[in-house]
């Protein structure tokens, strides 16, 4: 249950994601700056480490949701799709991200859909798991959404990708407020199907925003949904790119982390 929204800019790029939960899951932590394979990365994480969606200092993004349109599942225990994420993001293009699913353990993960944001290619790539096929899709590099929903994900899919059409439409050049805009949106009406999703049972818990552009990867952060937000409520990371000048890096919490839970979106 999650939105993803891609803004493509010719310099870098923006990337919204609302994570929708049920309401009795545990917290998720904000983001932390963490190492992995030599790379600085930042991504916001569940108690136990499994992550949902990151930067790394390459520029690159990688997010990924639940693909619950494929009912089948693994028999027996499932190895978290959060450490898909995490190894995904310890790499610098798209080519290793497809070597490195290859290796995975992708029989005992269930499916899934993981998007990957590589700026310095202007590769826009999506991977889809479907518990019997890895399936590579090659996107334009241009504005595009992407929709998960336990609940009725063709549904939430069709709602949620007109509310995208429309207001695309009203404003064919998108800026960041168009972004958060969306994210914050109940149309139709409040509900499974609107991007800032509300059940009795469910929500939208968090909005994470990565902008990466010149030198830096910039993380904001959101718990709760984003349709009651204030400027101060978000929460700010941020990270210099490889290779450029000035280390910069600012953020909320630094903690590797060894054990992985599974993640759902």
């Amino acid at each position: 249950m999650c939105t993803v929204t891609f803004l493509a800019r010719q310099n870098g790029y923006a990337l919204g994601m609302n994570r929708d939960e049920q309401l009795t899951r545990v917290r998720a932590l904000p983001p932390a700056r963490t190492e992995l394979n030599g790379h600085a990365v930042l991504f916001p994480s569940e108690p136990g480490g499994g992550t949902w969606v990151g930067v790394n200092d390459t520029g690159a993004a990688l997010a990924l949701i639940n693909w619950y349109s494929v009912p089948a599942r693994v028999s027996g225990p499932a190895i978290s799709r959060g450490l898909v994420v995490r190894s995904a993001l310890a790499l610098n293009t798209a080519s290793e991200v497809d070597d490195d699913l290859q290796m995975f353990s992708l029989g005992r993960t269930n499916p899934f859909r993981l998007l990957g944001v590589f700026p310095k290619e202007k590769h826009l790539i999506e991977w889809r798991w479907n518990l019997s096929r890895l399936e590579r899709l090659e996107h334009s590099w241009k504005t595009n959404i992407w929709i998960s929903s336990g609940l009725d994900e063709s549904g939430a899919e069709k709602s949620r990708r007109e509310t995208f059409q429309v207001s695309l439409r009203n404003q064919p050049v998108p800026n960041l407020d168009w972004l958060r805009a969306l994210h914050a949106s109940h149309a139709p009406t409040p509900g499974p199907y609107s991007v800032c999703m509300h059940r009795q049972d469910a929500a939208t818990v968090s909005y994470t925003e990565i902008i990466v552009r010149d030198s830096t990867a910039h993380m904001s952060y959101l718990v709760g949904p984003p349709c009651g937000h204030r400027e101060r409520d978000l929460q700010n990371s941020e990270l210099s790119l490889a290779g450029q000048p000035g280390q910069r890096h600012r953020a909320l919490k630094s903690s590797p982390r060894k054990t992985v839970t599974e993640t759902v979106c």
